[in-house]
């Protein structure tokens, strides 16, 4: 049996899982939601009063958590921790699974998403629209970036999911489009990014003319023109 000078000592915990544990109670406790920025990082010293270093600590604590992510030039969001965890089930499978698993996300893609056009459509609010004019702006002005074409890309296909007003698309579509960047960095650099930006635009203006079917047979001609593009060079 064990005794009490078996244990080892306990020390007070650090300042920045003190941090961490005030920021994870606010998401839990629907304070901060999926999509909230987190206030700067010289912000968040001055508020806990502690060091810029007690704060990237907890934020980089709360990055390994899946809670928030970090994004150069806007900041630090909260995530969806479902769709987060769900990410990370999706890419061991697919590292399980072989080669194929691009090749299944897509498929899976082209199940879901013409509906979720459709139901956007329907759906979408004015601010979400505009959210989706901007994430298509934004690729028109990286044309020459894969890495910020991409990140765009994901952008628009995640306002698109929020925009059906269903509170589990988002969490089903996210880590599937998510796992799928490098593939769609690989389909950009081989000259992807111009057929994509088409396809974008006419998705767009079907849900902005707010024609289900049009947005429903837009999106099926995207993920087509994807999957033709991924084969190029292979």
């Amino acid at each position: 049996m064990t005794t009490p000078t078996d244990y080892l000592p306990v020390h007070s915990r650090r300042l920045y899982e003190k941090i961490v544990e005030q920021i994870q109670s606010q998401i839990v406790g629907g304070k901060l939601r999926p999509g909230d920025r987190l206030p700067a990082e010289r912000d968040l010293a001055e508020k806990f009063r502690v060091s810029r270093t007690a704060v990237r600590e907890a934020v980089r604590t709360l990055r390994e958590k899946g809670l928030v992510e970090g994004h150069p030039g806007r900041g630090t969001f909260v995530t969806d921790g479902t769709a987060s965890a769900m990410r990370g089930s999706l890419g061991l499978m697919m590292k399980i699974g072989g080669t194929n698993g691009a090749s299944d996300l897509a498929e899976v893609r082209e199940i879901f998403e013409p509906e979720i056009a459709a139901l956007a459509a329907k759906n979408a609010t004015k601010e979400q629209i505009a959210m989706m004019r901007e994430a298509v702006a934004a690729m028109d002005e990286k044309l020459d970036d894969a890495e910020a074409f991409v990140e765009a890309d994901l952008n628009f296909h995640l306002a698109l999911a929020r925009s059906t007003q269903n509170t589990l698309i988002p969490s089903l579509i996210d880590p599937i489009v998510d796992l799928l960047r490098e593939e769609r960095k690989g389909t950009f650099r081989r000259g992807g990014a111009l057929h994509g930006q088409q396809h974008h635009k006419r998705i767009l203006e079907a849900i902005s003319q707010r024609n289900p079917e049009a947005a429903r047979v837009a999106m099926r001609a995207h993920l087509k023109q994807v999957r033709k593009d991924g084969k190029i060079d292979r």
